[in-house]
């Protein structure tokens, strides 16, 4: 069964029962936990449901959109926190560094140690984070605000970029498939993709969720990956994939508690 499939069949169920949770999901599709819960991303990602602990429930009549970047930082994983905090121990002191607009990188940000950076952003998130960092020279990229996910995007990003050259991207990701990563808004996407010709070092910071998720816009194949930390190793097809594209893996702690 496609995910698609699954994802009608789930909303079908919760018109009749109101909720749903991951073992249900597993054993009525005979799927693993992990595809379970990228269902439920998916899902979440185009307003069909509301993500519980452990499960989903219908979201508000009148549907719900994609969640707003604050609401979105609230509800992230442990894993998330641990992985930006294993990308900032890659920023050596000197280094210049592009960050995109990702609740991942920002915490990435967050836990910065290293002197001397330079940092080249489009996110106000994240602009405001480094601001208070004394040792990091912020650059915020100029453009349109995106008021709901507070990124800057437009010709006049993609065109600033372009005086750019940096030793570092650390790069968000929403899905990655044998394709490479997508991402679901195209102005966003389209200022990541610059960001990826500036860069010497493409980094994507991507917990396990995000592997085989498709999402509307791809930005890159695999091949323009150097690093991917993430917190499960890959299903053995997408393994094989990042190794023949010479990605480098690696893994944080799991914390293998439901979210």
């Amino acid at each position: 069964m496609f995910q698609e499939e699954r994802m009608q069949a789930i909303s079908e169920y919760l018109t009749r029962h109101q909720r749903i949770d991951i073992k249900e999901i597993c054993q009525r599709f005979e799927v693993s936990r992990d595809t379970a819960r990228r269902d439920l991303l998916r899902m979440e990602e185009l307003g069909l449901i509301l993500r519980t602990h452990g499960g989903a429930v219908l979201p508000p009549k009148g549907g719900v959109e994609v969640f707003e970047y604050k609401v979105r930082l609230e509800r992230e994983s442990s894993e998330k926190r641990e992985i930006g905090l294993c990308a900032a121990s890659l920023i050596k002191n000197g280094d210049h560094v592009l960050m995109d607009a990702s609740t991942t990188v920002q915490f990435a940000a967050e836990n910065i140690t290293a002197d001397d950076i330079v940092v080249v952003t489009n996110s106000i998130d994240i602009a405001d984070v480094l601001s208070r960092k004394p040792a990091v020279r912020t650059y915020l990229l100029g453009g349109e605000l995106h008021p709901k996910h507070r990124f800057l995007y437009g010709q006049a990003t993609v065109d600033k970029l372009a005086d750019y050259r940096v030793d570092k991207l650390f790069l968000g990701a929403c899905g990655i498939t044998a394709e490479g990563l997508t991402f679901p808004h195209e102005e966003d996407g389209v200022v990541k993709r610059e960001m990826i010709k500036r860069a010497e070092q493409v980094i994507v910071l991507a917990d396990h969720t995000k592997f085989d998720n498709r999402m509307f816009y791809r930005i890159a194949g695999l091949d323009a990956v150097d690093l991917l930390i993430t917190d499960r190793k890959p299903e053995a097809d997408m393994l094989r994939l990042l190794e023949e594209h010479q990605v480098e893996l690696i893994l944080v702690p799991e914390d293998d508690s439901d979210d």
